[in-house]
């Protein structure tokens, strides 16, 4: 089969004619057409992302299966509610949405997807994502502590879909931290599936798992023309969405 090539204005082919499991790369679709805002939502909306190296053409993919986190299923370890318990009852500690995303695509840029020596978050695609950014359709959950920012993830937000690209973790369980914030964001704002992409370990024990392309795409179709969420902004309130109580107020300072 002949890599489908992408002009500027060049639809996506089906995702059906996607490369097969029996090849070297399942789930590659095409190669070009750029990384414009336009053609990334039009992508996105269809499930379809780009990745790619150094020196390589921007190329597509569109696995099947696809790992997903339905919101409902993640799993909150014991061990991870007591970190976040007392990350929330910390002074110092705090959740921050969209306040540097440059800063955590450039950290999540040198964190390797787990099993791949090197990183696939190439400098025209932190380019490419901060428009995306800046267009209102890429996201970041940052985790803060005294003042500076120690894991995070981000991602894209259509309508009522998330799709998770990368997380970095500078402290041990931050990034986890992070997640589980954006969990109850999206349960509190009726985002049911968060988008992993492909399998890892890490994803699968968090509630993450596989289903078929066409679920997917069925899914998408359901989804990602809705209303999205009014604003993607931290509320301690969420919290209440997985079993943990919000952080009291802070007290005033004394007259």
């Amino acid at each position: 089969m002949t890599l489908p090539w992408l002009g500027e204005h060049s639809p996506f082919p089906p995702t059906q004619q996607a490369l097969g499991a029996d090849s070297d790369a399942p789930g590659l679709l095409a190669a070009g057409g750029g990384l414009a805002v336009p053609r990334l939502r039009e992508a996105y909306r269809h499930g379809i992302f780009p990745w790619y190296g150094e020196g390589q053409p921007v190329l597509w993919w569109t696995p099947d299966p696809r790992m997903v986190l339905p919101v409902a299923e993640f799993r909150l370890a014991r061990s991870l509610r007591k970190t976040l318990q007392k990350f929330l009852a910390t002074p110092g500690c705090e959740i921050r949405f969209d306040h540097g995303f440059r800063e955590v695509i450039t950290a999540c840029a040198t964190t390797p997807r787990e099993g791949q020596p090197g990183t696939w978050i190439v400098p025209e695609m932190i380019e490419a994502y901060v428009r995306l950014h800046q267009a209102g359709l890429a996201h970041s959950v940052e985790t803060w502590i005294d003042g500076v920012r120690v894991g995070g993830l981000y991602g894209i937000g259509l309508g009522r879909m998330f799709f998770g690209e990368s997380m970095f973790a500078h402290r041990t369980d931050a990034s986890k931290i992070a997640l589980a914030a954006l969990v109850a964001f999206c349960r509190a704002e009726g985002i049911g599936v968060i988008d992993c992409q492909q399998h890892t370990r890490h994803l699968a024990s968090l509630g993450a798992r596989q289903i078929d392309r066409p679920q997917f795409e069925a899914h998408l179709a359901a989804t990602v023309d809705l209303p999205g969420p009014a604003r993607w902004s931290y509320d301690p309130a969420h919290w209440a969405r997985l079993g943990i109580a919000s952080p009291p107020p802070p007290v005033p300072p004394a007259p």
